[in-house]
């Protein structure tokens, strides 16, 4: 009777159910206080024995290395209408000058015109939403998601119709003690001829995630698109070396490579980011050392740790797991945010 007593508990206990046994089961009606005691003690063993150690709620290795499937879907008129509808076009007036052509044909318009951010809906089309549910390595609450950012690209004008591909690819994974931030990047290709529509980049706070790395030193990984390096020389920075293929290989590289002065800006950026708040003001002076070639599309893993005022930085290319980048930022000022992180434990 008592062996029957302990598991039914322990079953209850085990799926959050709140009643009570028959009274000829009851271990307070069956078994003495003493006898109980101990029995409730191996329930409680038999728990924890069969539950093991709580997993870890992020593995940044297994979440990195996750390749998502290709999606294909189409769209018609009606969906790009119902998109604007639900955004509030034409909810003032039916027949807004500035807004029906993006709900109906008028004036000898070929197709209704579809919003910019009608492409928001891309990534929604692949598996469960965003598709983080099905990244391994990610152990979260579904319930303290949040979407907390979200850029789009537009290459193209988006038809108001078409058949269509979406690429999609982890663009962003950081440590932010009591939370972890993903970045996923969706690309979206027409299916036929394989021209560009839109980028979609998504950042989901997945609150109660964090702490997954080292406390003293915050995970903070990122990838950049192959033409980094052409959009960072319109800065000024006009060396053919970052640029012209031929100058690259009589230089030794099999490729352009990325200016020294983007990796620094990008690590920089990443410590702003996770140790200032996202405030600028708040670095007093950088340094960096430039210790090995990035080329452009290699993923930057920077590793950062607190050190006084000083936050010590190391940047990797993810791929050739090689340093390219070390230094530090000094700080005018311990942001009272690092405080807190302190005082909860997550530095």
């Amino acid at each position: 009777m008592e062996k029957l007593s302990v598991a039914a508990n322990y079953l209850l206990d085990h799926l959050s159910v709140s009643l009570p046994l028959p009274r000829h089961l009851s271990t307070s009606h069956t078994v003495p206080r003493r006898r109980r005691r101990h029995a409730d003690e191996r329930g409680r063993q038999t728990m924890a024995a069969r539950s093991g150690p709580p997993a870890a709620a992020v593995d940044p290795e297994a979440v990195l290395s996750h390749s998502f499937p290709e999606v294909s879907f189409a769209y018609d008129e009606r969906d790009v209408a119902l998109y604007a509808l639900g955004v509030g076009a034409c909810g003032a007036d039916a027949v807004d000058e500035k807004e029906l052509h993006l709900v109906y044909h008028r004036d000898g318009q070929p197709h209704i015109k579809a919003l910019p951010t009608f492409a928001s809906l891309f990534p929604f089309k692949n598996s469960n939403g965003l598709g983080i549910v099905d990244v391994p390595g990610l152990n979260f609450d579904a319930s303290l998601l949040l979407h907390g950012q979200h850029y789009i690209e537009i290459y193209k004008p988006i038809p108001s119709r078409a058949n269509v591909v979406n690429k999609t690819k982890i663009a962003g994974l950081h440590d932010k003690g009591k939370a972890t931030i993903l970045e996923i990047e969706t690309t979206t290709h027409v299916k036929d001829s394989g021209e560009v529509l839109c980028m979609n980049r998504s950042t989901i706070y997945l609150r109660g995630a964090g702490g997954f790395s080292d406390p003293s030193r915050p995970y903070s990984y990122a990838s950049y698109p192959t033409n980094q390096a052409l959009l960072y020389r319109l800065s000024g920075d006009y060396n053919p070396l970052h640029s012209d293929p031929m100058v690259a290989q009589v230089a030794g590289f099999t490729r352009p490579i990325l200016h020294g002065l983007s990796s620094l800006g990008f690590a920089i950026r990443a410590v702003i980011k996770s140790f200032c708040n996202g405030d600028p003001t708040a670095v007093k002076s950088t340094f960096g050392r430039f210790l090995l070639h990035v080329y452009p599309g290699e993923t930057l893993v920077t590793e950062m740790w607190l050190q006084g005022q000083r936050v010590l930085y190391q940047t990797k290319v993810k791929e050739r797991n090689r340093a390219v980048l070390s230094g530090y930022v000094l700080l005018k000022h311990i942001p009272s945010s690092l405080f807190d992180r302190k005082r909860w434990g997550c530095m």
